[in-house]
């Protein structure tokens, strides 16, 4: 018997589990809820994670039937679903991780809620593979392999662009919402460092990114000469951001993407290296070949 079940089976599968999680947490935090701060973004996230829940509880329930999966498995069904999932996932992550709201992270942007935040942000990501997947297989698009032939480092850039925006956006939501009170200056300068460091490091990736898209590559100079400056800049943003007097200091989005910043710029530093490493050694081989050549003409 022919397996009837989407390839991406698994996915579903893992979406279906963290969306139960983050039902049950969201929910949980609604209920303890003394204060009535932030309804409408509780209430949304509450409806957001039903509405996920539901819609891959129903999507898996037809992969297990063979009749019912022929209308979902790689249709067009499929990819409207997965869409949606995805967009339900970006504003449960944009919610829930929002200080403001204080229902996965506190004022101060620190994780009070692990299960709704470290699931919330696996689900998204497996919300994007089950993009990747569908565009594969219903329309032979290798979005993942595409990135990579396009040119070198073009995934790293890419990643390190988005990462830099949620520093951005995080130090900026940190200023919003903590500072103007009296004993929260260095935090705060700090934190204005912060969106400074993410709006330059988009602003370079972007850059980066743009000319790879439209040449296939970039200046192999400027792309070194700028993978070492955010190595620098991200080292010093690891030191004043996260320290015990920086306003990433607590574990949250400011932390976790300074630190894949500052990781994703010394990788790109590094192959940057290796490239020059082998062009210099392919250059000394092509010298020595010639001058063995002229010798025995």
């Amino acid at each position: 018997m022919t397996d009837t079940r989407s390839p991406r089976f698994a996915q579903w599968l893992a979406s279906l589990i963290f969306s139960t999680i983050c039902l049950g947490s969201v929910v949980e935090v609604d209920k303890n809820s003394s204060s009535a701060d932030s309804t409408t973004a509780k209430e949304w996230a509450v409806a957001s994670s039903a509405m996920k829940f539901v819609i891959t509880f129903i999507v898996v329930c037809m992969h297990m039937n063979p009749i019912s999966s022929i209308i979902i498995v790689g249709t067009k069904i499929e990819g409207a679903i997965i869409v949606i999932l995805v967009a339900l996932w970006i504003s449960t992550v944009a919610v829930v991780t929002d200080s403001r709201h204080g229902i996965a992270v506190d004022e101060f942007g620190a994780v009070e809620n692990g299960n709704l935040y470290y699931f919330s942000w696996a689900g998204f990501m497996t919300s994007i593979m089950l993009l990747a997947y569908y565009l594969q297989q219903a329309f032979g698009l290798d979005v993942a392999g595409g990135i990579r032939n396009r040119s070198a480092r073009m995934t790293t850039w890419s990643a390190l662009l988005s990462t830099s925006l949620v520093v951005m956006g995080s130090s900026g939501n940190y200023y919003d919402t903590t500072c103007g009170g009296v004993g929260q200056e260095v935090k705060c300068d700090r934190a204005v460092f912060g969106i400074i460091l993410g709006a330059m490091s988009s602003l370079i990736s972007v850059g980066i990114v743009g000319m790879k898209i439209a040449t296939r590559k970039a200046p192999f100079l400027l792309e070194a000469g700028a993978s070492l400056l955010l190595v620098v800049l991200y080292g010093f943003g690891v030191a004043i951001l996260t320290s015990q007097n920086g306003p990433g200091s607590a574990l949250g989005n400011l932390y976790y993407f300074t630190w894949a910043s500052f990781l994703e710029s010394f990788l790109l530093l590094t192959s940057c290296f290796e490239d020059y490493s082998a062009a210099a050694a392919a250059s000394a081989q092509d010298t020595t070949t010639t001058s063995d050549n002229n010798n025995n003409g």
